[in-house]
């Protein structure tokens, strides 16, 4: 057993201190996302985008792709700067964001409910119910990641804030979320939402304050779309824009099927049932009131700004405003517990506790020893694959090479050429297609590299030689046996030369 051993052998959470009880969270929220991985999902924009930062000189072709969403994102420059001054591995970088992630989550966790709970018990069942990692459904949003994301850490820097609120240190709430919009723009937003509103309710005091900052925060918005970094957002999408990213179903709310609709607006719901019935109760507070507003005005803003996501507004669209469904779970799962743990009583408490604990560790267990046995807990580094063996040769070639793989290497092999090479690649059709939500040239090149490649399964000699020539393409990655020079191989991929750079000599490996 992986997990099960060492963490049923253990006292109960509540009864340790504090690190044992961090190490704990991070290991089950890891075995429930089914095991750490590096430079999975979308790392395959992240990883590049911070090697890019790194080295101005990466990735030569691809610039313009990852630039497109990497413009709006800091942490690519912070985490060069760290790696640069550390001599740290992009790995390791990204390890280290992992845990920070999940440390600041922890504690935040702590902090929320030592204010809002009256037993310790309770903030308990709230961090095990954290832990859980699920789909907030067709947002594209995770509850947790298995893997470092900016918008996971920027949530843990949130949650913080969303503690200070709760405990009336306003001004840090502010500087938080400030520090959130750091690690992730649309994430800090969200939260944003959520405390303005809160402190307009909570205190007068505020309001100009909030009512001020909604007034600037709306004129910036109107510069940047109409003479400012967002001005190609303030247009409409046509077909060939929308075909580029047609496979992502979670973009357009109001194609959502009734079951979407009914889920996420039903934690609305259940956050107002569970406020009610502390109300009642008399153990709520004017701060979770203002809280359980905040959200209601979030879920407000998804509705009003509806209309011109359905009629294909580019910069509500890229906004992907229904991930505020994610905050909402947050709430729900916080006040849903205190609700429960009013109702059960001293003793009730203690079993809510261990009934989320075990739940936990029954699904972490299975999740790693049953549904992806093939995984370890912690995966700190690329697999030793022949995939990424490929890889390794590929990234010893000169930094301008230029690849042509499968376009659905990410998710067929594990990792994209980006990421495990750091040299650019004709078209990875998981993170490209999404990259062109961006911008509309992006879509351009994705729709149309789609289409030159075809069928790549049936790719022959002749059709790569004519994608060669089209976009000095360099090596081909592929699993076929072709009649083009051969000059690597192993027991799974062949690449082949697709331009004259001296005489082809193969090498083979395992």
């Amino acid at each position: 057993m992986k997990i099960v051993s060492g963490l049923l052998a253990a006292p109960h959470p509540a009864l340790r201190p504090a690190p044992v009880g961090l190490v704990v969270f991070i290991l089950l929220a890891t075995a429930n996302g089914a095991g750490y991985r590096y430079g999975v999902s979308d790392q395959a924009f992240y990883v590049p985008a911070v090697m890019r930062a790194a080295n101005p000189a990466a990735f030569p072709r691809d610039a313009a792709l990852i630039d497109t969403q990497g413009r709006f994102f800091v942490l690519d420059e912070i985490l060069a700067s760290v790696q640069r001054t550390t001599g740290a591995s992009t790995a390791s970088l990204f390890f280290a964001g992992y845990l920070l992630s999940l440390t600041l989550i922890w504690a935040a966790v702590g902090l929320v409910g030592g204010r809002v709970y009256r037993s310790p018990w309770l903030v308990v069942a709230l961090a095990a119910l954290v832990t859980l990692r699920h789909n907030i459904p067709r947002t594209s949003a995770n509850s947790l990641e298995p893997y470092f994301h900016p918008r996971v850490l920027a949530f843990g820097i949130a949650m913080l804030a969303i503690a200070a609120f709760l405990r009336r240190r306003h001004a840090l709430a502010i500087a938080l979320i400030g520090v959130s919009a750091l690690c992730h723009l649309t994430t800090a937003l969200w939260f944003a939402i959520v405390v303005g509103i809160a402190l307009a309710v909570v205190d007068r005091r505020w309001r100009r304050v909030v009512v001020a900052g909604a007034g600037a925060a709306a004129v910036v918005l109107a510069w940047a779309l109409v003479a400012g970094p967002l001005h190609a957002s303030n247009a409409t999408m046509d077909d060939l824009w929308l075909e580029s990213f047609a496979a992502k179903d979670f973009i357009f709310a109001n194609e959502w099927p009734i079951w979407a609709w009914l889920a996420n607006l039903g934690l609305l719901v259940a956050l107002w049932g569970a406020h009610v019935s502390r109300e009642r109760g008399g153990t709520a507070t004017a701060e979770d009131r203002a809280l359980v507003w905040g959200a209601t005005g979030l879920v407000a803003v998804f509705l009003v700004t509806l209309p011109a996501v359905a009629a294909h507004v580019a910069v509500a669209v890229q906004f992907q405003i229904s991930r505020v469904f994610w905050v909402v779970d947050l709430l729900v799962a916080v006040y849903g517990i205190a609700a429960i743990g009013e109702r059960v009583g001293a003793r009730g408490v203690k079993v809510v506790a261990t009934l989320f604990v075990a739940i936990s560790i029954a699904r972490g267990a299975y999740i790693i020893e049953k549904e992806h046995a093939e995984r370890s807990l912690f995966l700190l580094s690329l697999p030793d694959t022949p995939w990424e063996d490929a890889m390794r040769w590929i990234a010893r070639q000169p930094i301008e090479t230029h690849v042509l793989a499968d376009p659905g290497h990410s998710w067929k092999y594990g990792t994209s050429v980006r990421v495990s090479a750091g040299r650019d690649v004709l078209l990875e059709d998981v993170k490209d297609s999404a990259l062109a939500m961006y911008a509309r040239e992006i879509a351009v090149r994705v729709v149309e590299r789609r289409r030159a490649i075809g069928d790549f399964a049936m790719l022959t000699p002749d059709g790569a030689r004519a994608l060669a020539g089209r976009y000095d393409l360099n090596y081909l990655v592929t699993e076929a046996t072709l009649n083009l020079p051969e000059v690597y191989r192993n027991t799974q991929f062949r690449i082949y030369a697709l331009k004259p750079a001296g005489p082809a000599s193969v090498s083979t490996a395992r």
